[in-house]
């Protein structure tokens, strides 16, 4: 069975093929006297290769890494976040980009549509710590992995973005979007057009997960890690290295092998795993790994048998549960009324979590309707300032 793990979000990986227009006569005297010397050229350096070689042919791609934010600059106005693309990237068919005072907006376009720009205010905008923190970091066999500092340090602590302030009473909602890091052009699309108060579940699967989480960071979103666990039928796995259920020392080296995979996160959520989560003696596993490494667990609400609650409490971990999954029915009108279900939960209790894939009709319903919660009187809040708040278990 294909999911969104194993075919990236559901998007075509193939790029857009510009549109070619037919030249003039006197232009294809020049392409082919440019096409002669540019195929002599090509054949001596392929002869030259093969004597280097052996006669093997060679291919090289370069993967570049995001390119650096660029530093804010000082002024008294509030500062708009958007993560700027990379110099060669190309707009989409349809887009039309503006550059004004440094910042790249991106207007438009039928497979991105319109950008949401965020304007947050000053006592809002607090940098991430940043990652990773030598204090919380392990090296073993699978990487760098998150741990308890020294000096009383978790990562749930360092990692998570910093709480805004709200009036006493006001009505939260916290929302994630998973599946982040399967798909670069999916994730740098979510990473800029969403709120930076949105938190990213990253997948562990990705070629570049790594460089698109510290992306996602670098503009202000907190991340997870969500952890592939062994759901009841096999045909559902999504992969390699999943979490599984009945055998705790295998368990406890998928998860390592899937925490090794990127730093700076808070946290874990699981994707699938039904048949895991209902087993309380393997939660109680996973949660005894969280807990020695200080990291938090949110449970995505997918598995009704789930006890991964009991087995949080029983190892001290803190735990949270999603209370709406958003695009379940991937129909805009549906993705509309779940998150109109959302703000009525958090009115009715505080503050209420909501999950989402980063499927583009999913993003932009979640941006259009985030740009209006300042009017229906609730506020959009890390899914680390969630916990906590009420009971969530």
């Amino acid at each position: 069975m294909l999911d969104d793990l194993d075919r990236p979000l559901g998007l075509d990986r193939t790029e857009p093929k510009p549109e070619g227009g037919r030249r003039p006569l006197w232009a294809a005297g020049v392409v082919a006297a440019m096409a002669v010397i540019a195929g002599g050229a090509w054949l001596t350096t392929q002869q030259d290769a093969g004597r280097g070689t052996g006669g093997e042919p060679e291919a090289r791609a370069p993967i570049q890494p995001l390119p650096p934010a660029p530093p804010a600059p000082a002024s008294t106005l509030p500062q708009v976040q958007v993560q700027p693309a990379a110099p060669d990237a190309a707009p989409q068919q349809g887009q039309q980009v503006e550059v004004e005072n440094g910042v790249r907006v991106v207007r438009g376009g039928a497979a991105v549509g319109p950008a949401i720009i965020h304007v947050p205010d000053n006592a809002d905008h607090a940098a991430l710590a940043p990652a990773p923190d030598p204090r919380l970091v392990e090296r073993n066999r699978f990487g760098l992995l998150p741990k308890r500092g020294k000096d009383g340090a978790t990562p749930a602590q360092v990692y998570a973005r910093p709480r805004p302030a709200a009036r006493a009473g006001q009505p939260r909602i916290a929302l994630i979007i998973g599946g982040m890091g399967l798909n670069d052009l999916a994730t740098q699309s979510v990473i800029s057009r969403l709120p930076a108060e949105v938190t990213l579940a990253f997948a562990p699967y990705g070629g570049r997960v790594e460089q698109l989480a510290d992306a996602a960071r670098e503009a202000g979103h907190e991340i997870l890690l969500q952890a592939p666990m062994e759901p009841f039928n096999p045909a559902d796995a999504p992969g390699p290295h999943v979490v599984p259920a009945g055998d705790a020392p295998r368990a406890e080296d998928e998860l390592r092998w899937q925490m090794g995979r990127m730093v700076g996160y808070f946290g874990v959520i699981n994707y699938l795993g039904g048949k895991l989560s209902a087993d309380r003696d393997s939660m109680s596993t996973v949660m005894a790994e969280l807990a020695r490494r200080g990291l938090n667990y949110v449970d995505d609400g997918s598995a009704p048998q789930s006890v991964a609650g009991a087995a949080a409490a029983d190892q001290g971990v803190n735990f949270l549960k999603v209370d709406v999954r958003i695009d379940e029915i991937r129909r805009p009108e549906a993705i509309d009324a779940a998150l109109v279900k959302l703000e009525t939960l958090a009115k009715q209790n505080g503050v209420a979590v909501g999950f989402a894939s980063g499927l583009p009709t999913t993003s932009e319903r979640i941006a259009n309707y985030l740009s209006g919660t300042g009017r229906s009187g609730v506020v959009l809040v890390p899914v680390s300032a969630a916990f906590g708040a009420g009971d969530k278990r």
